[in-house]
Protein backbone atom coordinates (compact mmCIF):
# COMPACT_ATOMS: atom_id res chain seq x y z
CA UNK A 1 0.00 0.00 0.00
CA UNK A 2 2.75 1.96 0.76
CA UNK A 3 5.76 0.66 -0.71
CA UNK A 4 8.39 3.11 -1.74
CA UNK A 5 6.94 6.17 0.55
CA UNK A 6 8.62 7.73 3.14
CA UNK A 7 6.14 8.86 5.81
CA UNK A 8 7.17 11.12 9.05
CA UNK A 9 4.92 11.11 11.79
CA UNK A 10 5.28 14.17 14.56
CA UNK A 11 3.16 15.70 17.25
CA UNK A 12 0.18 13.75 19.10
CA UNK A 13 -1.49 11.67 16.50
CA UNK A 14 -5.45 10.75 17.63
CA UNK A 15 -5.18 7.26 18.02
CA UNK A 16 -1.74 6.66 17.84
CA UNK A 17 1.03 6.38 20.24
CA UNK A 18 4.74 7.88 18.23
CA UNK A 19 5.95 3.92 18.55
CA UNK A 20 2.42 3.35 17.43
CA UNK A 21 2.43 5.60 14.15
CA UNK A 22 5.91 3.86 13.09
CA UNK A 23 4.54 0.90 13.73
CA UNK A 24 1.04 1.42 11.61
CA UNK A 25 3.59 2.72 8.54
CA UNK A 26 5.46 0.21 8.35
CA UNK A 27 2.76 -2.62 8.60
CA UNK A 28 1.13 -0.84 5.57
CA UNK A 29 4.50 -1.36 3.45
CA UNK A 30 6.26 2.09 4.17
CA UNK A 31 9.24 3.35 5.44
CA UNK A 32 8.90 5.45 8.90
CA UNK A 33 11.28 8.18 8.86
CA UNK A 34 12.35 10.36 12.33
CA UNK A 35 13.37 13.48 9.99
CA UNK A 36 11.97 15.37 7.24
CA UNK A 37 14.19 16.17 3.68
CA UNK A 38 13.28 15.99 0.47
CA UNK A 39 12.31 12.47 0.22
CA UNK A 40 9.58 12.34 2.64
CA UNK A 41 6.47 12.14 0.95
CA UNK A 42 4.09 12.99 3.67
CA UNK A 43 4.51 14.49 7.14
CA UNK A 44 1.24 13.24 9.67
CA UNK A 45 1.90 16.06 12.36
CA UNK A 46 -0.48 16.86 15.49
CA UNK A 47 -0.62 18.82 18.06
CA UNK A 48 3.40 19.53 19.10
CA UNK A 49 4.53 19.40 15.70
CA UNK A 50 7.06 21.96 15.75
CA UNK A 51 9.98 22.19 13.79
CA UNK A 52 9.55 18.85 11.48
CA UNK A 53 5.86 20.41 10.55
CA UNK A 54 7.90 23.56 9.60
CA UNK A 55 10.41 21.98 7.52
CA UNK A 56 7.58 20.31 5.90
CA UNK A 57 6.23 23.43 5.22
CA UNK A 58 9.40 24.77 3.60
CA UNK A 59 9.79 21.80 1.37
CA UNK A 60 6.04 21.50 -0.04
CA UNK A 61 5.68 18.02 1.92
CA UNK A 62 2.14 17.49 1.92
CA UNK A 63 0.93 17.04 5.75
CA UNK A 64 -1.91 14.97 7.05
CA UNK A 65 -3.70 15.24 10.18
CA UNK A 66 -4.67 12.54 12.61
CA UNK A 67 -7.84 11.28 10.19
CA UNK A 68 -5.94 11.30 7.13
CA UNK A 69 -2.50 9.63 8.38
CA UNK A 70 -5.20 6.93 9.52
CA UNK A 71 -6.73 6.87 6.27
CA UNK A 72 -3.33 6.80 4.65
CA UNK A 73 -2.13 3.45 6.58
CA UNK A 74 -5.69 1.66 6.45
CA UNK A 75 -6.39 2.74 2.51
CA UNK A 76 -3.39 3.69 0.59
CA UNK A 77 -2.77 7.29 -0.35
CA UNK A 78 -5.44 6.88 -3.33
CA UNK A 79 -7.84 7.51 -0.54
CA UNK A 80 -6.83 10.81 0.63
CA UNK A 81 -7.81 12.20 -2.71
CA UNK A 82 -11.35 10.01 -3.14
Amino acid sequence: MLAGLTVVATGSLDGYTREGAQEAIIKAGGKAASSVSKKTDFVAAGPGAGSKLAKAEDLGIRILDAAQFHTLVTQGPEALDA
